[in-house]
């Protein structure tokens, strides 16, 4: 019975996690579209007036000046793309947006019957932007915190409390360091209801644990873009990694 209701949460969570375009707040579009060798036509500043107007907030190219949650932790931004399609009598264009991790969450095409480049390529813009709903942000993937001396010292790390506490499963609190017998991770908390594991020198979380309902029982992101349950188990962290097959296989991180 409890192996059928992991189960289940599995598959619930894949639903509640699953990324797509509108997920997300903060946008990237590169100073200049490569593709477009000599004149982009202002694609670039037609695609930010078109991303604003779907309430999506467009960062600067200048990387110092992005909100301090889309710079301590890039996965909060997608990065948008217009590339060239080349075509003899049509003004073609592809728009492409992708996640942290280089993956596609959207490709959409556009194509235009008016034969003057800049109006031609705008109007295929138009068309590509239709397939890009309207932001309506999720929870923003908590910073990655560097640990200062004193915590390397005590092998922990420290976070500032959040100003609402969530109540979480007593074995959740705190911080440590944990193996699976391949490679070591570090326990961080970052607040009531939700941890990170990180692995040595990553700049992306290994795994990023959200309470659920039930005590000691978390849903997982995995950095593969995986989702995933996971469960506190005599001291040790288990995860349920999905296999190609569809199967999962369990991973035990043992305290250190």
């Amino acid at each position: 019975m409890k192996k059928l209701s992991i189960l289940m949460l599995a598959i619930c969570s894949t639903a509640i996690f699953g990324q797509k375009v509108s997920d997300y707040k903060y946008v990237s579009i590169p100073e200049y579209f490569v593709t477009f060798k000599g004149d982009s036509y202002g694609l670039e500043a037609r695609l930010e007036k078109a991303l604003k107007a779907k309430k999506y907030v467009v960062l600067p190219t200048n990387k110092d000046q992005w909100p301090a949650e889309a710079r301590e932790n890039t996965c909060n931004v997608l990065n948008a793309e217009v590339l060239n399609v080349k075509s003899m009598f049509t003004n073609k264009l592809l728009l492409v947006i992708k996640d942290c991790n280089n993956k596609t969450l959207l490709e959409s095409k556009g194509s235009s019957a008016i034969k003057e480049f800049e109006e031609g390529l705008a109007d295929a813009l138009k068309m590509a932007l239709v397939n890009v709903g309207m932001s309506n942000p999720v929870a923003v993937q908590p910073a990655i915190t560097q640990a200062s001396n004193t915590s390397i010292a005590t092998g922990s790390t420290q976070t500032s409390a959040p100003e609402t506490a969530v109540i979480a499963p007593a074995a959740a609190l705190g911080t440590g360091n944990y193996s699976n017998g391949k490679f070591d991770v570090q326990k961080i908390q970052i607040d009531a209801s939700q941890f990170i594991l990180a692995k040595s020198g990553s700049s992306v979380p290994f795994a990023i644990f959200k309470a659920t309902s039930k005590k000691d029982v978390f849903l997982v992101k995995l950095a593969d873009n995986n989702t995933t349950i996971g469960y506190f188990e005599n001291g040790n962290i288990v995860i349920d990694i999905p296999q190609a097959d569809g199967k999962y296989s369990k991973d035990t991180f043992a305290a250190k």
